[in-house]
C-alpha cells in the first residue's frame, strides 16, 4: 500500500513590529485597491507568516460603537482551518492584553492617526 505524505506549510504567529509595517501596508493597499492607508488600517498587532512571507495580519480598530475591536486582513493564502486558528489566537491575545491601545479608544485613535500619517509619508 502506498502512503502519501502531505507536508503542511510552516505557519508562524508573531507580534507585529514597526519593521513589519511597510509589508503590512502593501497587503492593506492591495486588498483595498487604495493608494494610501486610512483609519481602517488600524494599528497592527499580530501577523501570520508562511515560510518567510507575511500572509495576514490583525489590526486594532475603533468600531462604530466607539469600542476597540480587531480586523484581520489576509492575502487569501491560508486554508479555512488556518484562518480560524489565527482568529482564535488573535482573539485570545486581544482579550489578555491590557495596554492602553487595547483598552482606551481615544488612545487607540491617536495611535492609528500617527501610524497612518507616518505610513503615508513614505
Amino acid at each position: 500500500m502506498e502512503t502519501i505524505v502531505q507536508r503542511q506549510e510552516q505557519i508562524q504567529y508573531a507580534e507585529a513590529y514597526i519593521s513589519d509595517m511597510p509589508e503590512l501596508k502593501k497587503i492593506f493597499l492591495q486588498m483595498k485597491e487604495a493608494k494610501k492607508v486610512d483609519s481602517n488600517f488600524g494599528l497592527p498587532f499580530m501577523l501570520v507568516k508562511k515560510k518567510i512571507e507575511t500572509v495576514a495580519f490583525a489590526s486594532l480598530i475603533v468600531n462604530e460603537k466607539n469600542e476597540i475591536s480587531f480586523r484581520i486582513y489576509d492575502k487569501n493564502r491560508m486554508s479555512e482551518a488556518e484562518k480560524r486558528n489565527f482568529f482564535s489566537n488573535t482573539e485570545r491575545y486581544f482579550k489578555n492584553n491590557n495596554t492602553p491601545n487595547f483598552r482606551n479608544p481615544e488612545q487607540l485613535k491617536s495611535s492609528i492617526k500617527r501610524m497612518t500619517g507616518w505610513l503615508n509619508l513614505e
